[in-house]
């Protein structure tokens, strides 16, 4: 969508100076869809009765390597055929043997079982039934477990070095690691509806206006929160009576600042459940998500709750407010779900013994070009990571046609699979346009990563462009993660363009599809794009200047905005 022109200049020295369906309910450490079909059985089967493959439990998860001295509390999960008799079956871990009898009743009506020589500890792991066994011993450097019946081997499944806190899972031959309680939900989506679109600085008061209107519900999960406007909302809310709940990362890179401490010191004191994840036992590197719901509605952001961010007093941001039901309960699934686990603590016993940074808000003050805007949508879809949300993003890229704009902070490295997704577009001739943050914390390493780019382009002659952003008066700094496909389908979320940040931090997105949505969004991407920069240094743009000088047969694209030269790109 970004207007661009380039032209061709021929020069000679070039060449040797160039220098991130319904709601699936959230699963335990080993759900699985089992594969047993509903009526299989072997009841009362004589031992010389032929049982089909499908109608034998078989090992669908393991848990080998707890975060526990002694590694105890170490499972294995079997899907159970309903009605099976497991007083047939034994249960082994390449070296001792374990009779699986003892698993009759409810357990059984569950349809699957964790096992456990150690089931007191392993039910506070696990909310699948635990059936104790005298003999399992799971092995940290690989193993292989199997279900015997009568003597005859029925199952197997083998693992190789394991992850400390992680469950192994099972599908066919393939195997997955994931930390433990991790939740694996599919995709949800809405059709139709629409949502009111805005950025930021511009439009600050629309996450506010979202929170203050709360009577029944607030949830709100953030990374950092430092605002003592959007404190001030919460605490009302809990005036009002309306259940209030906060859930923040408990170590925010860099450390947390004594201002956000005094800011959930306050929330807490005034009857808001505030919780920190972090800890032993994490299920996630990082709480990144930033979102609320709020009674019926909800609003997902790129920012944080701080003055830089939901504050408008530094970063371009985007955000969305939608009511669509399954979105809205969908995020509240998501904050249940995380809050519930162990790795969520109190704030009042979170604080103990720690020491906080000094850090001060952003004060900045920049004019309101762009308003908010209740824009209509054919499908809204909530992805969320680890479970779903690279791959289909991923998906969503490949099937690029013509354009894709990607506002970042940062892209990954080279070989980040959001990396490679974009140069196979523009390999494709999808023209790919990556507009990334010319902050100070990040100029440098965002030029190397434009240069890279740029170069590879240039090989191939692929339409791929790369700017770094030069705000100007509009805002201080990028921290919008963000895209436009095709013109039609926007992207945005906590959801920073990485291999760590889509594999091991809890991320929401939003995908919005729709001409009039993309428009919005677009229309800013394509304004702040006008505004961004070549990313090279100043040292080079002189060397240019004096090649330039010299007749030559290298060709060089450089792309004008107006008359004046902004970017150089393929």
């Amino acid at each position: 969508m970004a207007g661009r022109t380039t032209v061709a200049l021929l020069v000679a020295a070039l060449a040797s100076a160039a220098v991130a369906p319904a709601l699936a309910a959230p699963t335990s450490v080993a759900a699985e869809p089992s594969a047993a079909p509903a009526g299989a059985t072997d009841g009362a089967a004589t031992p010389n009765e032929t049982v089909a493959a499908d109608q034998h439990p078989h090992v669908v998860a393991a848990y080998p390597d707890p975060v526990r001295s002694g590694d105890a509390g170490e499972f294995a999960v079997l899907s159970v055929p309903p009605g099976a008799n497991l007083s047939r079956y034994d249960l082994s871990d390449g070296h001792r043997s374990a009779s699986l009898g003892t698993a009759t009743g409810a357990a059984i009506d569950r349809r699957r079982i964790a096992v456990s020589a150690e089931p007191a500890v392993a039910r506070n792991l696990t909310d699948r039934p635990v059936v104790g066994v005298d003999a399992l011993s799971l092995a940290n450097d690989g193993g292989r477990l199997e279900v015997v019946r009568n003597g005859s081997l029925v199952d197997a499944a083998v693992y190789r070095e394991t992850t400390e806190g992680s469950v192994v899972r099972w599908n066919g031959t393939a195997t997955t690691w994931r930390p433990l309680g991790a939740t694996d939900r599919e995709p949800v989506s809405a059709r139709n509806g629409e949502v009111r679109a805005f950025v930021l600085p511009d439009a600050s008061g629309v996450p506010l206006d979202v929170l203050a209107g709360a009577d029944d519900r607030l949830l709100l999960a953030g990374y950092t929160l430092t605002s003592a406007r959007v404190v001030d909302a919460l605490v009302r809310a809990r005036e009002r009576g309306a259940t209030v709940r906060v859930l923040v990362e408990g170590e925010p890179v860099g450390g947390r600042t004594a201002r956000e401490a005094d800011a959930l010191d306050r929330l807490a004191e005034a009857g808001v459940e505030v919780q920190a994840v972090g800890g032993a036992g994490a299920r996630y590197d990082y709480h990144h998500a930033k979102y609320a719901v709020v009674d019926d509605r909800a609003v997902v952001l790129t920012e944080n709750w701080k003055p830089a961010g939901t504050g408008g007093n530094s970063s371009r941001g985007w955000g969305a407010v939608t009511e669509q039901e399954q979105i809205v309960e969908g995020l509240a699934e998501t904050f249940r779900a995380d809050a519930g686990w162990r790795d969520a603590r109190p704030w009042e016993s979170f604080r103990r013994g720690r020491s906080f940074e000094r850090g001060e808000p952003a004060f900045g003050d920049y004019p309101s070009r762009v308003d908010p805007e209740r824009v209509p949508v054919d499908r809204t879809t909530l992805l969320v990571a680890l479970d779903n949300a690279q791959p289909r993003l991923i998906e969503r890229l490949d099937g690029a046609d013509e354009s894709i704009d990607v506002i970042q902070v940062t892209l990954g490295g080279w070989d980040a699979p959001l990396v490679r997704t974009l140069r196979r577009a523009a390999a494709r001739d999808v023209e790919v346009c990556v507009l990334l943050s010319g902050a100070w914390y990040a100029r440098e390493e965002n030029r190397q990563t434009a240069e890279r780019l740029r170069e590879w382009a240039d090989r191939r002659d692929a339409p791929l462009s790369v700017r770094l952003a030069e705000p100007g008066d509009r805002f201080e700094k990028i921290h919008a993660k963000g895209a436009v496909v095709d013109d039609r389908h926007v992207v945005l979320g906590s959801l920073n363009w990485n291999e760590a940040a889509a594999t091991s931090n809890r991320e929401v997105v939003l995908v919005l599809s729709g001409e009039r949505v993309a428009g919005y969004y677009g229309g800013v991407f394509d304004a702040d794009w006008r505004g961004g920069s070549t990313g090279l240094p100043v040292g080079v743009l002189a060397a240019l200047g004096g090649l330039l000088a010299l007749a030559g047969l290298v060709v060089w694209r450089v792309e004008f905005v107006g008359e004046e030269p902004v970017g150089v790109g393929p």
